[in-house]
């Protein structure tokens, strides 16, 4: 039996010896790789906190001392430790989630997977502790170098420092990286801690002399490298930054070195006040192929062949990040003022070749979106055309920055959002469904969802034109669409991809959507329902040409796959009120809910976004549910009807 299967808990680790722990960590490592290759998942960034994981179980009392794992990626080695070893479907509907989640484990305590919030959560629950008389017990916040990058960490550690009557201990997990190699001011003083040469000189040579001297010189050298004005700030002030917050600092020490870890978070958890430990690792530690991975070493991967790191089941198919990452360097080949920014995400988001082609145009601001929205104000003041690509969840985080320094200043900023709508396996905070609903909301705001590639290529050069108000390209994860041509382009631009039969349903698909509507279309065909389909390509403000068609409809059935609270049905209905137009409307979306972890095609199946589900509705309502209407089942082939009694599919 193998060390990592007789772990149940963390309190199975406490009578494992030095050697135990350095195979469970190696069989950790070897579960990681073989199991996150078959599923997908985070992978580097596991990989290098194994032995940081495994300290802290043994040092802490977990679920007593709760843990807040920054982001929550770095989180398979605590599962594995608090008793969740089955990993055959993790990131599936029923298996693990990809992120810490409360119904899981007691052990998991913060679920959201957005970035430098930790250290905000443990200020808030060590004061809670502290004042419901469990002052006893310790929180810890495992933050990375990259979410130090966020403003929010900041403004905890202020916060942090006012109060120093409280058992917090923040380990700072640094590898240099966050997605890519981290950027800016403190990345460069971080690794100026990291690679001076004289305190890497000055930790080997203490560290062996004080050895040498036996149990005594062990303890000696473990309280010298644990003062904040110690052995070590003698002869370097890398310390400063976190002495002059008045915070406690420790390292920085070595991430894959056992003992050394134990003991200093050992020191950390007696201090009895605010402690920060730096902890150096290396993302993809113990995996040739992550360590070699320049890009990002791993960070994300799907299924991959175990043995060499290479991608298993690759498609030619060509993503929506793709075709957007063209579309802006040929835009920054015909005008030199469009300038691009990102928040930490250079190649996720498509920009890397634009960055190659234009490196001096290309803007990385760390994990700090509210900054990137409000700086790109300043550029669209300054005559530049800056294009801020991001994820639509994070696009959440700097609301306030779009509304009241773009809007407000009537920027011309264009807002490109990759993985919109559903994106799966990541889970509730990673999907994408609440742009549109909040960003209709910004006065003057211009919003477009492209249905395929050329209208992505299109939206985008007509949005970077606009330079009086911001404007929002939105897309979901993975490849495009198949082209979906247009019967007529009509003077706003809206496209009428299907007009069949007498104008009985006006079917209004919102972008990747378009191609359901067109499937629900044919299938009201069968059962003698006219319909006209279009797509708006322009979905806010609404334009005229879906006022005009539904005047002459009987029902309007707008798809998105945002929620539909609050969504583009929403403001499609308000349209048509104000224009005196009283056709009925359906807004089909996503329930205003958390939506867990499972495959696209389930999530929308669950929503009742199927062409089946869609069709069948349209008919009860347009030939009411005392008719009956013979529809093909799309399972069975059978064939359906209304029921004259409650309106409930019948098989006949």
């Amino acid at each position: 039996m193998s060390l990592l299967a007789s772990i149940t808990g963390p309190r199975d680790l406490d009578g494992l010896s030095s050697e135990q722990l350095e195979q469970l960590a190696q069989e950790v490592r070897e579960f990681l790789v073989q199991n996150v290759s078959r599923t997908g998942g985070h992978l580097g960034p596991n990989l290098g906190v194994v032995e940081l994981t495994i300290a802290l179980h043994r040092v802490f009392d977990s679920p007593d001392d709760p843990f807040v794992f920054d982001t929550g990626h770095q989180s398979y080695v605590h599962k594995l430790l608090t008793g969740r070893q089955d990993f055959r479907d993790l990131r599936s509907r029923g298996g693990l989630a990809g992120y810490p989640q409360r119904s899981e484990s007691p052990h998991d305590v913060v679920e959201s997977s957005h970035a430098s919030s930790s250290l905000s959560w443990a200020d808030g629950i060590s004061r809670a502790l502290t004042r419901t008389g469990h002052a006893d017990r310790h929180v810890v916040a495992v933050v990375g170098d990259g979410a130090l990058t966020g403003g929010m960490t900041w403004e905890a550690l202020n916060n942090i420092s006012d109060d120093n009557d409280r058992n917090l201990v923040i380990v700072v997990n640094d590898n240099g990286r966050s997605y890519a190699p981290t950027i800016g001011g403190m990345a460069r003083y971080l690794n100026r801690v990291r690679t001076t040469e004289g305190y890497e000189n000055l930790r080997r040579g203490s560290d062996s002399f004080f050895r040498r001297l036996g149990p005594m010189g062990r303890a000696v050298y473990r309280g010298v490298r644990g003062g904040t004005h110690g052995f070590l700030s003698r002869f370097s002030n890398n310390v400063a930054l976190y002495s002059n917050l008045d915070i406690k600092y420790l390292g920085p020490i070595d991430g894959h070195d056992l003992t050394v870890l134990e003991e200093t978070l050992r020191l950390a958890k007696a201090h009895r006040a605010p402690v920060i430990v730096h902890v150096i690792t290396e993302k993809g530690r113990g995996y040739e192929p992550a360590r070699n991975d320049e890009a990002d070493q791993f960070h994300a991967v799907g299924k991959i062949d175990p043995a060499t790191g290479e991608p298993l089941g690759s498609s030619d198919a060509v993503a929506w990040t793709d075709v957007f990452s063209d579309a802006l360097v040929a835009a920054g080949e015909r005008r030199g003022d469009v300038i691009a920014i990102t928040a930490a995400m250079l190649r996720p988001t498509g920009l890397q070749p634009f960055a190659q082609r234009f490196p001096d145009r290309v803007y990385d601001v760390g994990i700090a979106e509210q900054h990137a929205v409000a700086s790109a104000a300043g550029l669209a003041f300054g005559g530049l055309h800056p294009v801020v690509a991001i994820y639509a969840t994070f696009m959440n985080r700097a609301f306030d920055q779009v509304m009241m320094d773009v809007a407000l200043h009537r920027a011309g900023v264009t807002f490109v959002l990759d993985r919109s709508g559903v994106t799966g396996p990541d889970g509730p905070s990673h999907h994408g469904v609440w742009d549109l609903a909040m960003l209709q909301l910004v006065p003057g705001i211009r919003i477009a969802v492209p249905r395929d590639e050329a209208r992505l290529r299109e939206e985008f050069d007509e949005a970077i034109e606009v330079a009086d108000a911001p404007t929002v390209i939105r897309f979901p994860k993975g490849a495009v669409s198949a082209e979906l041509p247009a019967l007529e382009r009509r003077a706003d631009g809206t496209d009428v991809l299907w007009r069949e039969g007498t104008e009985d349903v006006l079917l209004v698909g919102i972008g990747p959507m378009a191609a359901l509507a067109v499937e629900v279309a044919e299938r009201l065909r069968a059962q003698g329902i006219g319909a006209t389909v279009i797509d708006p390509r322009w979905v806010v403000p609404v334009q005229s040409s879906v006022v005009e068609l539904a005047a002459c409809h009987r029902l309007v059935i707008t798809i998105e796959d945002g929620i539909r609270v609050g969504g583009v049905g929403t403001r499609v209905r308000q349209v048509l009120r104000e224009n005196g137009v009283d056709t009925a409307v359906d807004e089909l979306g996503l329930p205003d809910e958390f939506i867990d972890h499972a495959t696209r095609e389930q999530i929308l199946e669950d929503a009742g976004l199927t062409a089946t589900k869609i069709a069948h509705d349209v008919v009860a309502q347009v030939l009411g549910t005392r008719i009956p209407v013979a529809r093909p089942s799309a399972d069975t082939g059978a064939i359906w009807a209304v029921s004259e009694r409650d309106g409930e599919p019948q098989e006949r």
